[in-house]
């Protein structure tokens, strides 16, 4: 059996386990990421994940300090504006329609927006730029046995790796938490996502818009223009069995309620990509850490696609634990260094996690007189500068 040494071992090589990857492996530390799933770096290949991911601003610096922004940068769709929409009144058309703007709070957008698979494709790049970085797709982390002084994985290719620290980034059902013996608490919903890209003729003029009816919001983030027409990703949150019908109508039939759901803010909408269904749950661990192990992203928290919180969150974890590090380098993985890290972000995850449930669970609001209660208290919220203007530097993670 092959043993070899690192300072991290990192199981998982999602978007999350990719930028811990370059972000340790450029502060100077050696890293071995590995992932039973080669990711798929391509938009047209199969199972390409076509959803996308909004960085917000308190991120930009995460990636930059990476070595992974000036990649990113010229392919990404600034957010400058969110809009929130209401319809939810008898028919699927606005009543009332409110947005948010960056300029109110900051010279910056919220945000800028990318794709999925040309993240993975980038970061991937990335990573082979870095010499103390060793990215092994098509491997799994299959065993963990931690110590005091150390982390033993077992790989799946019989390969036994000997760690500082594991960073668990190897998502909602993580096998390394789950070898920790860590609980988690997870909420279902009943709903589904589609994922998908069209192209519209109304430009979106960098607005990100949510549509609330019922079943959740149907969320439009811009995308750059593709073949001279304006384009967004859309990510469509229903009842479960409503998405599985959803998926599966021809394309004229499906473009005819999309339309509809869409309350044509962009005009006409086109489907220009694969049509790709996620559960949703929220999710929280009962803890950040374990002996020599540090829980990263949806291993440690899952939210529903709302706000663009998902993967911000996780940078927060990476930003925490990567300055953890570097303060002092000698007591990477130990039990000081990760006790600090899950104090730190513990109770903020669980505020958040707390507050996107809410937020999910009023957008699926179904009886009408629900659904004019969620428009009032929109109306409401957005009418007093003060809320909104700490709203929004809530949404962003800023103080």
């Amino acid at each position: 059996m092959t043993r070899e040494t690192t300072d991290i071992l990192i199981s998982g090589g999602g978007v999350a386990g990719l930028t811990a990857a370059a972000a340790f492996g450029s502060s100077g530390f050696s890293v071995i990421c590995v992932d039973p799933t080669p990711p798929v770096t391509t938009m047209e290949a199969e199972g390409a994940d076509l959803r996308t991911t909004a960085f917000l601003q308190p991120s930009i610096p995460v990636l930059a300090a990476a070595g992974l922004w000036d990649r990113l940068a010229p392919h990404a769709a600034a957010l400058q504006i969110m809009r929130i929409v209401d319809a939810g009144g008898e028919l699927p058309e606005p009543r009332i329609v409110k947005e948010f703007d960056a300029t109110e709070i900051s010279d910056h957008p919220f945000g800028w927006n990318l794709p999925n698979w040309l993240l993975r494709h980038e970061m991937v790049e990335r990573l082979a730029e870095l010499p103390n970085v060793s990215f092994r797709p098509g491997v799994a982390a299959t065993r963990l046995l931690t110590r005091d002084s150390e982390a033993l994985v077992t790989l799946s290719n019989g390969t036994r790796i000997a760690a500082r620290m594991v960073v668990a980034a190897d998502g909602r059902a993580s096998a390394m938490r789950e070898a920790l013996g860590i609980p988690v608490r997870t909420m279902r919903y009943g709903q589904k996502a589609l994922a998908f890209a069209v192209s519209h003729p109304v430009p979106h003029r960098n607005v990100s818009t949510e549509i609330h009816r019922s079943g959740g919001p149907f969320t439009l983030v811009p995308l750059p223009d593709r073949n001279g027409l304006p384009c967004s990703a859309i990510v469509w949150m229903e009842t479960g069995p409503n998405i599985q019908r959803l998926a599966a109508l021809p394309p004229a039939e499906f473009e005819a309620e999309m339309n509809t759901r869409s309350c044509h803010i962009l005009g006409p909408l086109t489907l220009i990509s694969r049509r790709t269904v996620w559960p949703i749950i929220s999710q929280i661990a009962d803890r950040m850490s374990g002996e020599r192990t540090a829980l990263l992203a949806e291993a440690a928290h899952v939210v529903p696609p709302i706000g663009a919180q998902g993967l911000n969150m996780s940078l927060a974890d990476l930003k925490a634990l990567l300055d953890l590090a570097e303060a002092d380098r000698y007591s990477l993985g130990s039990a000081k260094m990760l006790d600090a890290y899950h104090r730190q972000r513990h109770n903020e995850i669980q505020i958040r996690v707390t507050g996107i449930d809410a937020l999910n669970r009023a957008s699926m609001m179904g009886a009408q007189g629900l659904r004019d209660l969620r428009a009032t208290a929109l109306n409401a919220l957005y009418s007093v500068a003060p809320v909104r203007k700490t709203l929004m530097r809530t949404g962003l993670g800023l103080r």
